[in-house]
This record gives structure tokens, sequence and C-alpha cells, in this order.
């Protein structure tokens, strides 16, 4: 489902889910967060934000998105190269554009991540506009 030309608001307990498998390109060492081939903070920091965003792109109307405001996680568990990652989360709060969300994040073997992501609804056109008034 695409984005609409109306604006339908996403519900409270919207839930998503997103994978992916980790590889030499999101470990800590090639991202530079540490020096260990195991699944990089930074990359499961993205896909619990890709995972929220997705989770409500639908329900946007075409000049609107999200950006993320704030997120606060825990990486508790390491994982090693080979291993697929699962990101869920759950839309917990709507403060008008303001959307709070549940991650966790596992791998083969558990729960690996969890925490609580902020994202702001905004207009796209006017986002980027101000973000280009920055190199005048």
């Amino acid at each position: 489902m695409g984005k609409t030309d109306r604006h339908v608001k996403p519900c409270l307990g919207l839930k998503s889910t997103k994978e992916s498998i980790v590889s030499i390109e999101n470990c800590a060492s090639t991202i530079g967060s540490g020096t260990l081939d195991v699944y990089g903070t930074p990359a499961m920091i993205a896909l619990m934000e890709e995972c929220c965003h997705n989770s409500v792109e639908e329900y946007l109307s075409s000049d609107e998105s999200t950006v993320g405001i704030s997120i606060d996680v825990k990486h508790i568990s390491p994982s090693p190269i080979g291993l697929k990652i699962k990101c869920i989360s759950e839309l917990t709060a709507i403060d008008g554009r303001i959307l709070t969300f549940n991650v966790s994040a596992y791998d083969d073997k558990g729960e690996i991540g969890n925490g609580v992501h902020k994202r702001c609804i905004i207009n796209a056109p006017g986002f980027l506009a101000k973000a280009s008034s920055k190199l005048s």
C-alpha cells in the first residue's frame, strides 16, 4: 500500500517487523562503533528506525514523512555474522505529530536490544526547504 492523498491517522497498537542478516557491512568493526565482527549498535538502531518509519508511511499524505527525533535503546546481547535480526515495533502513543514506539530486536537466539523511539510527522517539502536554507 502506498501513500494516500489524504491523512489517515495510524492507530495505537500498530505493529511492524523488519529483518536483516548480520554481515560484515553492518558489524561494529566496519561501521566504526567498535573493533569486533558482531552486529553494530548503529545498525540495530537504523533497523529500529526503519521499522518504525515503515509502519506508519502508508498512513501519511503524499507530502508527509516522519523523522526520528529521539531514541533510547539498550543493546544487550552480541550477534555474530550470519544470524538473522528481527525488529518489532509497536506504536504506543500519539501526541499531535509525535509518534512513540516501543522497539525490540531479536537474533536467532533471543532478544538483543530494546527501547523507545519517537518520530515526528513532518511536511517533507517544508522540512527539505529548511534544511537547504542552511547552505545559504
